[in-house]
């Protein structure tokens, strides 16, 4: 059977669709790089935004249009709104982030039991899901309880995986060639709480177990790290990024948030970790136009972000999730104000990414090729990611999908010149 695998969101979702990939080609099916042709399709849904549940929505019609007659729709909107899921065209199951770890078995009907084996080793998702990167799911859910999350309700409280399966799983994708290998979670930081560990003992088992060329760690939640967290760093195999989801710079607002960080805090988290590492990219995420966020408060916000000089970040417009404690706030900032706060902060992370960038500027950097693009007489187009997230083209007289260069940047801190070719 040819089975197309699709996903939206973060890279939780990418992990758990790539290990669903490995489950059904253990059971002898194939994955395809495109909705057409396939007899089945599953969807990883996504609930974070209004626009992330749209899209998942939209992603499932599309997939019905194609031809597929059979799509198992999962992931968080469908455990939100599983009616509104199962009503969708071609829909056949609709399976809950519960039970998840069981769809390929339920898809197929075979025993729960049948993937209680080692998975095969790692092979990219084909298409526009292949990825030299492998994600390595470490936890899942999360004990928070931010008022404009509706994540927590879709996962669940906070599992963490233990450290054997953890290490298994990166050893299968470095089997299968992986050259990075992203740990991720709802909630990576709390990993090992319910166990008395803390992600540190993680990665260091990971570093010390395995010969993982390159270790990323994904989100961190900063009220979950200290100090003595970043000497992790001295092992120059983990990449030297941090993305700390900061949410508003504005104390006021972080508090309607409930979120256990502050700004000052937060300002002595980065001077730690940037002690540690000069270089180190460090990217935030922050929501614009939260509940009671005036105009006062928004300015607070903004100078504080500018303050920190992040390599880059992420800004989300707010979008009421039914069920969240935000959603039933007063003081609900218009959509035009909100669009519009976000073009803000998006201009102001757009300044701040290219300052980091120069910094850069003639030095050497390991590039992990992750694409290809033929060009005419001068050969091949790389693309591929740096260590500290740099997104970095090169010429090359041949394709080098996969493989770790190093690279000299030129002027404009995107493009470079490959030393080792």
């Amino acid at each position: 059977m040819k089975i197309y695998l699709d996903t939206i969101g973060c890279r939780l979702n990418q992990s758990e669709i790539e290990s669903m990939a490995r489950q059904f080609r253990a059971a002898g099916h194939e994955i395809v790089a495109t909705a057409a042709g396939a007899d089945t399709a599953v969807v990883n849904t996504c609930a974070v935004t209004a626009e992330a549940a749209s899209d998942s929505r939209g992603r499932i019609r599309r997939i019905a249009r194609a031809g597929v007659n059979e799509i198992v729709a999962t992931g968080c909107w469908t455990t939100l709104q599983p009616r509104e899921a199962a009503a969708l065209p071609n829909v056949i199951r609709v399976i809950s982030n519960d039970r998840k770890e069981f769809l390929v078995a339920e898809t197929l009907n075979l025993p729960l039991e049948t993937f209680d084996l080692e998975p095969l080793n790692r092979v990219p998702l084909p298409g526009i899901h292949r990825r030299t990167r492998a994600f390595i799911k470490a936890q899942d859910g999360c004990d928070n309880h931010c008022t404009f999350c509706i994540t927590t309700v879709a996962r669940g409280v906070s599992r963490s995986r233990p450290v054997a399966d953890v290490v298994n799983d990166v050893q299968f994708a470095l089997d299968g060639g992986s050259k990075e290998i992203v740990l991720t979670g709802v909630h990576l930081g709390s990993w090992g709480q319910d166990f008395n560990k803390h992600l540190r003992d993680l990665v260091k088992a990971v570093l010390r177990e395995t010969d993982v060329p390159r270790l990323r760690l994904s989100s961190l939640e900063p009220w979950d790290l200290d100090a003595d967290f970043f000497a992790l760093w001295e092992d120059p195999r983990l990449c030297q990024h941090l993305h700390l989801p900061l949410q508003s710079g504005c104390a006021a607002t972080l508090r309607r948030m409930a979120r256990k960080t502050t700004p000052a805090s937060f300002r002595d988290l980065v001077a730690d970790a940037r002690q540690a590492m000069p270089d180190a990219a460090i990217t935030t995420d922050v929501i614009a136009g939260f509940p009671g966020e005036t105009e006062a408060e928004f300015a607070e916000s903004l100078d504080f972000i500018r303050e920190m000089n992040f390599a880059g970040g992420h800004a989300f417009t707010y979008s009421p999730r039914p069920g969240t404690g935000a959603a039933r706030m007063g003081g609900q900032v218009r959509p035009e104000v909100r669009k519009e706060r976000n073009h803000i902060l998006h201009e102001v992370f757009e300044e701040s990414a290219k300052a980091y960038r120069q910094k850069f500027v003639g030095k050497v950097l390991s590039v992990l090729w992750e694409s290809t693009t033929q060009l005419d007489e001068r050969g091949w187009q790389m693309e591929g990611l740096s260590g500290n997230y740099l997104r970095v083209t090169a010429p090359a007289p041949k394709p080098i999908w996969n493989e770790i260069s190093l690279v000299e940047l030129g002027e404009d801190g995107t493009s470079g010149v490959i030393r080792n070719a």
